[in-house]
Formats: structure tokens, sequence, C-alpha cells
């Protein structure tokens, strides 16, 4: 159990486990991206640990905000075979998706007739 001092103990240790720690000054903001999500944090805390191969980041804030993101309902597959189908640049057949909200059969339709 670490009493007094604990923090210069804990530095000994990472130390000894060949870990560098530390805080990073003036971050704006963290932003966290996942397939659905945004989680955006504004003026946090951040500390970098150091290891060899790889860095370890801890944020640490009073509060963050969430935001959904539109979600395609479509994948790669889908654009190439559009593509493939109906004999247009990916581009084209990624705006035939969206327009056609995701049905494969009627964004073929939309480029390949009138």
């Amino acid at each position: 159990m670490m009493r007094g001092g604990g923090n210069r103990e804990m530095r000994r240790m990472m130390d000894k486990m060949g870990l560098d720690m530390n805080e990073l000054s003036n971050v704006q903001e963290v932003i966290i991206k996942t397939d659905k999500k945004e989680i955006i944090i504004t003026k946090p805390a951040v500390t970098e640990m150091k290891a060899k191969d790889n860095s370890i980041f801890t944020v640490t804030a009073d509060s963050y905000e969430e935001r959904e993101l539109e979600v395609p309902i479509y994948s790669e597959e889908d654009i190439q075979l559009v593509s493939q189908q109906a004999g247009v640049d990916e581009e084209k057949a990624k705006n035939a998706l969206e327009e056609a909200k995701g049905d494969l059969a009627r964004a073929i339709l939309l480029l390949t007739t009138g």
C-alpha cells in the first residue's frame, strides 16, 4: 500500500518497468470516433505513458459531448458491386446508393436507365 510519497513510488515502479510518463500540456480537445458516434472531450487532462514499442494515453475530463454519426446503410462491397454492374466509377455508385437508400437493385437501375 502506498502512503505519503506514493507518486514518487509510482514513478520509480514505472521507471523499473521501462515506462516514461508525461503530462501533455495545452490539450484543447480529444475526439474519439467509432463507427456510430463521436465523443468530444474539451480541455481534458492527458497523460502519455511511453513503453518501448507503444504509448498509452489517459484522458481525464469533467464533461464530454456525444454525437451520433450517420451510418451508411451500405458497405464497400455494395459500392463495388453497383460500380461493376452499372459500369461506373465507385463515386457514382456511392451517390446512387445514397439516393436509393441502400437498395442495390434500385441503385443499379438508376445508373443504367435514362
